[in-house]
């Protein structure tokens, strides 16, 4: 027993070790994806202003807004200019790392080697790790859906009103951070269902109505009122906007008509698998998960053999709730790579227990320490790609859980245009426009929030002013250059000249231009010799 707990120590120091190492070094380097701008945005309101208030057409739950809180709280951060990618990163990477220890809720019911199996695999996959730095409420609500199901499962394991509780708190957590959590209720439900139906075929145990009527009533009453109260307390806005619990129930409409109807996001029904089965784009390193879909497919088998044991109905539910979700978020035609870490965890439970029935097939020596190497080639291979995607290919193409990514030259943009507005007189307060049709221009506003004077343009107005710096998609250069010197008078052209030195991009293909006038261009240079 000693020796074994000594061995389940190692496996979760080093999936600790692991997940820190994949997830917290240079959390500033990758350019902020324009989603996770908006994010940061928006919380720049809740920090300064103490302002937020939900909206059901965009931008989900509050609970990344207010967790962001604490961080940028313990580094003294007031302003949004004192906020950095660090600050608003750590949220995702404290959750992505706790989910690499949630595996211990249920290490009885799954078993010692499958717990930590489990704990590894989530450390190192690398779509878990990408996603775990990555300011979106994704990671937050697979470790949420977790909490759920291992303090649901406890509950059901001796009926204790803290697990109810805290399965409820859960439960409210989970809506409070994003709209699908429906999916995942929907899930564990017919997940329910199907595990009562066999659990019933293989022993004559309860009916699944029966089994619910026999919850004590003060119990289910306690998960209602946590999970109502936490959603409740987040949507309001801690009580002060009493109409955001309503539009969290009014989004639904939004989001289910936008479901199949945004002709961006729409990806055929294996969009997801593929992702994670195999990827690669022309001659770079390819991208697989496969270890993780095998292994959980060997676990799902695992799962619905006849019962063998007290702990079948925990895997079975896991193989039912893992298979519905997958399903259904591959139907869904609105798709976007990080909605996969969803199911992703579901079947990275299931690899645990699928690993362990495959390396207990083989009886004989070699053929089993065969097995557990292969497995140990495949582990590394997925520890491999996830320092591939978060150091190297962050914001590549050929990571295939990059999309819609905006590229370093974001960075040279903005160096220069704060070299600029050091040559200007009014600095920070320099008056610049950018433009952009149907308002592309996201993440500049988080790179450019320490200007206080920009104007965000969908299209180029001819009768406003110009700018002195005009930040624009190459797209409405065209328009740019009649407003600068087709429209004014003679003698009332003042000369722009560009703003770069080379060709740029925002995204892959989507080139940016600057322009800058003459007289400011000339200070900058006389002041960088």
């Amino acid at each position: 027993m000693a020796q074994s707990n000594g061995l389940a120590f190692i496996f979760l120091f080093a999936a600790t070790l692991a997940a820190l190492a994949l997830r917290l070094p240079k959390l500033e380097q990758r350019p902020m994806h324009g989603d996770e701008a908006v994010h940061a945005i928006k919380f720049g309101a809740l920090l300064e202003k103490g302002f937020y208030r939900y909206d059901s057409f965009e931008y989900h739950g509050p609970t990344l807004n207010y967790l962001t809180l604490i961080p940028a709280r313990l580094s003294s951060a007031k302003k949004l200019t004192e906020v950095t990618e660090l600050t608003l990163r750590l949220v995702p990477v404290f959750f992505g790392t706790l989910l690499v220890f949630m595996p211990l809720l249920l290490v009885k019911e799954l078993g010692k080697s499958a717990a930590m199996i489990a704990a590894l695999l989530t450390a190192v996959s690398p779509a878990m790790a990408y996603y775990s730095r990555y300011y979106i409420q994704e990671m937050l609500l697979v470790c949420f859906t977790f909490g759920v199901i291992g303090c649901g499962y406890r509950y059901m394991q001796n009926k204790n009103l803290g697990w109810a509780v805290a399965t409820g708190i859960f439960l409210g957590l989970m809506h409070a951070t994003k709209e699908t959590c429906i999916i995942a209720w929907g899930a564990m439900g017919l997940a329910l269902f199907f595990t009562f139906l066999l659990a019933r075929r293989d022993e004559g145990g309860l009916h699944f109505i029966t089994t619910l009527k026999a919850l004590e009533r003060r119990h289910v009453i306690a998960v209602l009122l946590a999970a109502g109260a936490v959603s409740a307390l987040f949507y309001s806005s801690f009580l002060t906007h009493a109409q955001g619990v309503a539009d969290s129930i009014l989004a639904y409409k939004t989001y289910l008509s936008r479901a199949g109807h945004d002709p961006v996001h729409i990806h055929p029904w294996h969009y997801y698998l593929k992702l994670l089965a195999y990827f690669r784009l022309g001659e770079n390193p390819f991208w697989s998960e496969a270890l993780i879909l095998v292994l959980a497919a060997a676990g799902f088998i695992f799962a619905l053999k006849k019962k063998r044991n007290a702990d079948s109905n925990l895997l079975r539910f896991l193989a039912f709730y893992t298979l519905f979700m997958t399903i259904v978020y591959s139907l869904i035609p609105y798709k976007t790579p990080w909605n996969l870490i969803s199911f992703l965890h579901g079947m990275i439970l299931l690899a645990g227990a699928g690993a362990v029935a495959m390396a207990q097939m083989f009886p004989a020596k070699f053929a089993r320490a065969a097995v557990i190497a292969l497995m140990l080639v495949g582990g590394a291979h997925l520890t491999w790609q996830a320092y591939l995607a978060n150091y190297k290919y962050d914001e590549n193409p050929a990571n295939p859980y990059v999309y819609a990514h905006p590229v370093y030259d974001v960075f040279t943009m903005v160096t220069r245009v704060e070299e600029i507005a050091r040559a200007h007189p009014d600095s920070n307060n320099l008056y610049i426009q950018v433009i952009s049709p149907a308002n592309d221009y996201w993440p500049l506003p988080w790179y450019l929030r320490a200007f206080t004077n920009v104007g965000w343009w969908q299209e180029v107005d001819e009768i406003s002013p110009s700018a002195p710096l005009i930040l624009a998609s190459a797209k409405v250069e065209p328009a740019i250059m009649r407003k600068l010197y087709e429209l004014p008078p003679p003698g009332q052209r003042p000369l722009y000249v560009p703003l770069f030195d080379g060709y740029l991009e925002m995204r892959p293909q989507i080139e940016w231009r600057g322009y800058v006038r003459k007289d400011l261009w000339d200070k900058y240079e006389a002041s960088n010799p």
